[in-house]
């Protein structure tokens, strides 16, 4: 009985987090860095002159620092961007693009504005923020909704994590990374200083639907059996989290690399 009175509280809480930010701030920052030690010089080049000394880790979370912004842009278009839904077992097609919009169609969207050179240079700076959050985004596993709408891309799954309230996707988001005690650079050096060449060039793909695909069987696999999660939970997905840390930074250079 204690227990589902919890859960109803959890549920209500998470019904106010159905647009949770994927990775959270210190997440989307280790992908942008991690991504800036793979850009050529060329796509060095063409991000400064965007962005001028705005690096990649403070533009990754530019679309969720806006969230509260009362323009009808943030509250009700860039909604969608955040996520794609993919039922289980199946593939992402382009027909699966709600028409609202979702990542992909957003992706291809300001992918477009980034190539345009009669875009404007505002314009291009919103793109290329986007664009970097937004692959960080399809590489959280649960920002791949498997379209539950009770589950809510896990923000209605109620768990305590080492004895702290919280939902399955906030866990995802941040508390997995910040229970780590680094900084964002900390973790991203640490993660890119074991990245291979090899591995660069295994990840490298621009390819999105891979990218969805890899979180959508990830995310199967993050559900726990007990609410109560602590030492045990962050050993079995731990690296996972690091996993998925690294392939989003190298898959953020390689696309701009091949955009810019």
């Amino acid at each position: 009985m204690q227990y589902l009175v919890s859960a109803f509280i959890f549920i209500f809480i998470g019904s106010f987090s159905s647009n949770a930010v994927a990775w959270g701030q210190t997440g989307h920052r280790i992908t942008g860095q991690i991504a800036e030690q793979w850009l050529t010089a060329e796509t060095k080049a063409a991000i400064a002159a965007i962005l001028g000394p705005e690096g990649l880790a403070e533009a990754s979370t530019y679309p969720d620092d806006m969230r509260s912004n009362p323009d009808t842009f943030w509250q009700k278009t860039a909604n969608p961007y955040h996520f794609v839904t993919l039922a289980n077992g199946q593939h992402y097609h382009d027909t699966d693009c709600p028409p609202e919009g979702d990542s992909v169609s957003a992706l291809k969207q300001f992918t477009k504005v980034l190539q345009d050179n009669s875009s404007s240079i505002t314009d291009k700076q919103l793109a290329l923020r986007f664009v970097v959050h937004m692959i960080g985004d399809l590489h959280q596993p649960l920002h791949v909704s498997s379209g539950k709408v009770k589950d809510n891309g896990g923000n209605a799954v109620p768990v305590t994590f080492f004895k702290r309230p919280s939902n399955l996707h906030r866990m995802w988001d941040s508390e997995l990374i910040d229970q780590q005690q680094l900084s964002y650079s900390e973790y991203a050096s640490w993660l890119n200083a074991r990245i291979t060449k090899q591995q660069y060039q295994q990840w490298s793909s621009a390819d999105y639907q891979q990218w969805i695909s890899e979180s959508a069987r990830v995310r199967d696999g993050v559900y726990p059996l007990s609410p109560e999660l602590g030492w045990d939970y962050l050993y079995q997905h731990n690296p996972t989290v690091k996993l998925r840390l690294q392939q989003a930074g190298v898959r953020i250079a390689a696309y701009l690399n091949k955009v810019l």
